[in-house]
């Protein structure tokens, strides 16, 4: 089991920006909270990509407390929390990009690493104009969850 902070969780009922290619995104706001619970296969209960389809390999995104500083102090930023990257997880202690292609577990619950959580073009909308180039290589980590459980905030 790793030794990871969780800092922050984050669900959206909807979708900002998938789909919105060319036209204005939609103002669903990331709803921070205390726990969530994580079905196997499926997602975070309340996200907007639960049940999306079937072995979807972006069923929860995980985002470094770090990065979010160094992305942060490097775009001048400091009015913002993570909550504007979309990502569900903030975590420390850990680092994300290691993780992609493993199983690990948190919380007692199974993961399955499956690829960055790159950044696109919707970042600078969503975050500030420089955050796409600024999360290259650091944008996160999207995970399939591999058993049930429920994720909570670690405590202070």
């Amino acid at each position: 089991m790793l030794d990871a902070a969780v800092l922050n969780i984050y669900i959206s009922p909807g979708h900002n920006f998938r789909g919105h290619h060319g036209r204005e995104p939609s103002t669903h706001e990331a709803i921070e909270v205390e726990s969530v619970r994580c079905v196997a296969g499926k997602g975070l209960e309340g996200d907007r990509y639960f049940g999306y389809e079937d072995n979807y390999k972006g069923q929860v995104t995980f985002f470094d407390w770090n990065v979010y500083r160094v992305v942060c102090d490097s775009l001048g930023v400091h009015d913002r929390t993570p909550a504007a990257l979309r990502r569900n997880v903030i975590t420390a202690g850990i680092n994300l990009n290691e993780l992609i292609g493993k199983r690990f577990e948190i919380q007692g619950i199974q993961f399955e690493g499956t690829d960055e959580c790159k950044p696109c073009y919707w970042m600078d909308r969503a975050f500030c104009p420089g955050a796409e180039v600024a999360m290259r290589e650091r944008g996160g980590l999207r995970a399939r969850i591999l058993t049930t459980g429920t994720l909570a905030r670690t405590p202070a």
